[in-house]
């Protein structure tokens, strides 16, 4: 089954009014920046983002951010986003802070098909006894805080349940891609796009390079097709433009 799709606006232009989105990256890192770019030209807003980051000022998810497209964040930091901060401290957004391994985890049992699981992360702190404000008033009050969480014990120790991620859509960006969406990510860019592409429903991923069916080795297939249904091949161009939170370079 050929999953190429023409466009990005093709590819997203079924994305409704307040669908949920996993969408993958670390940081600027391997963010699916083309398809975030058309998610915002198609114009759907309310939009509840499961992600590990929410981009920066102007750039990734920021976009869709600073357009109030975003209604809710489910991630594990604020990063160097400003208006993040704004929107979240003010009440404009809710905000379901994570612990980092706990995020990837519960990406990934969503995608196995993991309704729940335990872990002793965030055992002993609000992660677990709730109360992380989740939304404020515009006066700064607690609007909606975390609800506590089921603790059990093990072997004589404490673990905590969460639960699984699943979403509407998934986007996600690859180094190396075939028609039947078989994947293969670089570097940094494996670190929360495969999860994310599991956990979608419908899974949209760009690739910097599409190849043929066959032209990749089984033994390189990071992600099997069954779990992406749209491709979207990027221009050289498009796969060039990377950009880094905080360039550093020796003196």
């Amino acid at each position: 089954m050929d999953k190429v799709r023409a466009s990005a606006a093709e590819a997203v232009a079924d994305i409704p009014d307040g669908a949920s989105l996993a969408v993958g990256g670390f940081g600027l890192s391997g963010i699916p920046d083309v398809l975030i770019q058309a998610l915002h030209a198609q114009g759907a807003t309310g939009l509840r983002v499961v992600s590990n980051n929410c981009g920066v000022d102007g750039r990734g998810l920021g976009v869709l951010l600073s357009a109030g497209r975003i209604a809710r964040v489910t991630g594990s930091y604020v990063g160097e986003n400003k208006e993040f901060a704004r929107q979240y401290l003010s009440g404009e957004l809710e905000v379901e802070l994570v612990p980092q391994g706990t995020l990837a985890e519960r990406l990934r049992a969503g995608g196995a098909g993991i309704p729940a699981f335990y872990t002793p992360a965030g055992v002993g702190t609000q992660v677990a006894h709730g109360g992380l404000p989740w939304r404020y008033a515009a006066d700064g009050t607690v609007a909606l805080a975390s609800p506590p969480k089921e603790i059990r014990d093990f072997a004589g120790r404490a673990y905590v349940l969460e639960h699984g991620i699943t979403t509407d859509f998934a986007l996600v960006r690859a180094w190396r891609g075939d028609r039947h969406g078989n994947l293969v990510f670089r570097k940094s860019a494996a670190n929360f796009n495969p999860l994310a592409a599991t956990a979608g429903r419908v899974t949209v991923a760009e690739v910097e390079q599409l190849v043929e069916p066959g032209e990749l080795s089984p033994d390189e297939v990071h992600l099997p097709g069954i779990f992406v249904q749209r491709i979207v091949p990027l221009t050289p161009t498009q796969a060039a433009d990377k950009h880094v939170e905080k360039r550093t370079v020796r003196a």
